[in-house]
């Protein structure tokens, strides 16, 4: 039986819009010299940023009005789907290596990145297992252990890309799906102290990442190698004062600091827009997240609920990342920040799901 609905939630819709828009400032600001020097036109990332941008938006517009019951029905299908792509990615030849990463399928420059796909489609599928299934999801080997060793696969496969940091949010959103079904606290902690172990090794394993570790500890340990994206990323926070440098005027984008228009773009914001401009981008995060939990309380389904948590998750756990690495409080794991950082299908995607979160806002009680 088809539910009355009302306007999507208009606070959200103008938080989206506000950062997008920074985000397309801050993506030529930051990229102007580096595609000018790369390609011979200062505006080739923000173009592309654009395109991509207008995809999102008419892509947002699509799911903000296409029913979130869709989603539940078509979930084993997508997370199916994403797997396949999972493992397609991995074949030499077919997957495309950037950045140390086999993660990319596509031709040239235009490309996908099935761990962006598999971010929403875990959650999608996640929100439609534990919600047909609620009253297990206390009970440890029938409702907490299968959507975990799903999420765990999943987790693994992006491992061998590998790319840390798209697996870590997938992880991170998925986890808070799984507490908000009604999980017990004590196997959570439990499971979190074998992840704990996990992780540990995960690091061991591979030299670059403890390397990033030992320099998140002590960057100017090595100023020149392990310690570079750090140290610099501080050096255009630190001149920015409260009012920063000035639209355009960031001297760290001149190769001192590597990815700026990636993930590094908050450092050129804070440089060029200092504290206020920073503190702006949080702060409408922060009005994106407390709407997006204000529709996963109203959801009139558990299923709705528990995919608005997911959603929001992603784009939390993201933020959370991204400004902790630019600051120094976290190892420097490649994570770019949500509507703001360059990036194609990432962007569309993102846009895409909020674009889900403001359907189910739509049905909020």
């Amino acid at each position: 039986m088809a539910k009355a609905r009302s306007a999507p939630d208009m606070w959200m819709i103008l938080s989206i819009l506000l950062i997008l828009a920074i985000g397309l400032v801050m993506v030529y600001s930051a990229s102007a010299v580096l595609a000018f020097h790369e390609f011979g036109d200062k505006f080739y990332y923000v173009k592309r940023q654009v395109l991509f941008a207008a995809l999102g938006i008419g892509a947002m517009v699509v799911t903000m009005n296409a029913d979130y019951w869709i989603w539940r029905k078509w979930a084993k299908l997508g997370l199916f789907v994403c797997f396949g792509l999972l493992v397609i990615v991995l074949i030499p030849g077919i997957g495309v290596v950037r950045g140390g990463a086999r993660s990319w399928l596509g031709i040239s420059s235009f490309g996908i990145q099935p761990s962006e796909f598999m971010k929403l489609a875990m959650v999608v599928f996640l929100s439609k297992l534990l919600a047909d299934k609620q009253q297990m999801v206390t009970h440890f080997t029938k409702g907490l252990l299968p959507p975990l060793g799903i999420m765990g696969s999943a987790f693994g496969l992006i491992m061998m890309q590998p790319d840390l940091g798209t697996g870590a949010v997938m992880i991170g959103a998925s986890l808070l799906v799984i507490y908000t079904a009604g999980a017990r606290m004590a196997h959570l902690g439990s499971l979190a102290m074998v992840g704990v172990v996990g992780l540990v090794g995960l690091i061991l394993a591979a030299p670059y990442r403890l390397q990033r570790i030992t320099a998140f500890l002590d960057p100017w340990a090595d100023p020149l190698g392990a310690g570079y994206q750090s140290i610099q990323s501080l050096y255009a926070i630190g001149p920015g004062g409260l009012v920063g440098l000035g639209l355009g005027m960031s001297r760290q984008k001149f190769s001192y600091l590597p990815e700026p228009q990636t993930d590094f773009i908050f450092s050129i914001v804070s440089e060029e827009l200092g504290f206020i401009g920073g503190t702006a981008i949080i702060t409408l995060f922060a009005i994106l997240l407390w709407r997006g939990m204000r529709t996963a309380i109203a959801a009139p389904d558990t299923f709705g609920s528990l995919l608005a948590v997911g959603i929001i998750g992603i784009v939390a756990v993201q933020v959370f990342i991204n400004i902790g690495v630019v600051i120094g409080m976290l190892p420097v794991t490649g994570i770019t920040l949500p509507l703001v950082s360059y990036g194609g299908s990432s962007l569309t995607l993102l846009l895409t799901a909020l674009g889900i979160l403001l359907n189910i806002s739509r049905y909020s009680r």
